[in-house]
């Protein structure tokens, strides 16, 4: 039986579902915001946790392991300035609920670690010559 790893669509990484779930809890508190709270706050909350999914999936169907990981890492910066910064203020502020915040968590740890396994297993595939999608 050959051992040949299959081709898994974007929309059934892990790694992408975990950022898509950030995402729509995200747009649910961008949505209930006033138009100063967007512009002051919201807007750069949301582009950051957007961007996560967005450079995952900009990254995993590029061929060269370098782009991939340079896309990876964008991710995870992008995943660290929405929660770490975005987030936490806005949980300082009262935008974001104590329900908010605990969904948030239980997202974004492992997600983080998923994003650090990826950028791990990618560089580990370029030494080893193998190219396969990750």
């Amino acid at each position: 039986m050959e051992n040949k790893k299959k081709y898994i669509p974007l929309k059934d990484l892990e790694i992408y579902q975990l950022s898509r779930k950030l995402s729509a809890i995200a747009w649910e508190i961008y949505s209930r915001l006033n138009y100063q709270q967007r512009k002051v706050w919201g807007d750069q909350m949301l582009e950051a946790i957007d961007s996560v999914g967005g450079n995952i999936s900009e990254g995993y169907p590029r061929f060269h392991y370098l782009e991939k990981i340079h896309f990876y890492f964008i991710a995870r910066a992008s995943l660290s300035e929405g929660k770490e910064h975005w987030l936490d203020l806005g949980l300082e502020r009262g935008i974001v609920t104590s329900e908010e915040w605990q969904e948030i968590c239980a997202i974004h740890q492992p997600l983080q670690i998923k994003l650090n396994n990826t950028i791990t297993k990618t560089y580990e595939a370029k030494k080893g010559g193998k190219n396969e999608r990750l």
